[in-house]
């Protein structure tokens, strides 16, 4: 339009409050955007939005969320520096659950620090979560359906329900996702004493325990969006991500195993624990048990 300083049009702030207006109304529930974006834009939003509508609310948004930048290694992430990916350039290398792990560590308003080395310990520690869940369950269901088990647990255990109580109670302060993970790791790590040591095996209320802690860490995972349908499927997948960034096979893998088995046999430690050492500096650890070993995701140190 002709204006006394020459041809007008739309301005970023007018174009959302006009939006906003059209396709949601008067009030909204949420509005998102980056820390950067909270002065002059959204307060210049919400300052036009309120003088211009005799119809809005008091309060125009009923919550703001700001998000923080995501750094690199220190440095923020822009195309400018070159330093910037995409998440699907993420994805060939880390679990999606993993990646999303690593995103609920950090509170959605301060910035995140991005780093191989950081994914690495966070795709660990995922697949520590998924794996004892996965033990639990082949301990408690075999045979038996786990949704309709674990929906009775959690009113029957106190655990369960105080560690239920911390994740709502960190939730509903501005979304700490951070605070309602760290819930977490003592209940893991009473759910793998209980899984694989003697004294948790004994214990007479095992089951029961085991039960109301798988009950509650399923109900967490649905709020932080971390739930799956077979956590077996993940633990694979991530398994994947893994060899897929040391640059390896799966037969590579298991053949370097049954060299370190043979150099065990014949008492040759130095061969077996260099076997063993190369693979952990490739993000990959071996679990020796009665049964054989196994590998699985370490981070890489």
């Amino acid at each position: 339009w002709e204006s006394p300083w020459g041809p007008g049009r739309p301005g970023w702030h007018i174009e959302c409050s006009a939006m906003i207006h059209k396709l949601l109304g008067t009030e909204i529930d949420i509005h998102g955007g980056g820390l950067d974006l909270t002065f002059p834009h959204h307060e210049n939003e919400l300052a036009q939005s309120m003088a211009s509508c005799k119809q809005c609310s008091d309060q125009f948004s009923r919550f703001w969320m700001h998000n923080g930048f995501v750094n690199v290694n220190t440095e923020k992430m822009s195309k400018s520096l070159g330093n910037f990916f995409t998440i699907r350039e993420i994805l060939e290398r880390y679990h999606p659950k993993a990646l999303r792990f690593f995103l609920l560590n950090t509170h959605y308003r301060s910035a995140i620090n991005f780093s191989d080395g950081m994914l690495n310990e966070a795709s660990a520690r995922s697949y520590y979560l998924y794996q004892t869940l996965a033990d639990c369950e082949d301990l408690l269901f075999e045979g038996e359906g786990t949704e309709a088990t674990a929906e009775d647990c959690c009113a029957t255990f106190e655990g369960s329900k105080v560690m239920l109580e911390d994740c709502m109670r960190a939730m509903s302060d501005d979304l700490g996702t951070q605070q309602t993970l760290s819930v977490l790791s003592p209940v893991l790590k009473s759910m793998n004493e209980l899984l694989h040591t003697k004294k948790g095996r004994k214990n007479p209320e095992r089951e029961k325990q085991l039960r109301g802690y798988y009950a509650g860490v399923t109900e967490i995972m649905q709020v932080l969006g971390l739930a799956c349908a077979d956590y077996k499927d993940v633990l694979q997948g991530m398994k994947e991500c893994a060899l897929r960034r040391c640059g390896r096979s799966a037969e590579e893998v298991e053949g370097m195993i049954k060299r370190r088995q043979e150099a065990r046999k014949n008492k040759d430690f130095e061969l077996s624990d260099r076997l063993r050492d190369e693979l952990v500096n490739d993000g990959i650890a071996l679990l020796d048990s009665p049964q054989g070993t196994v590998w699985q995701p370490v981070s890489i140190q």
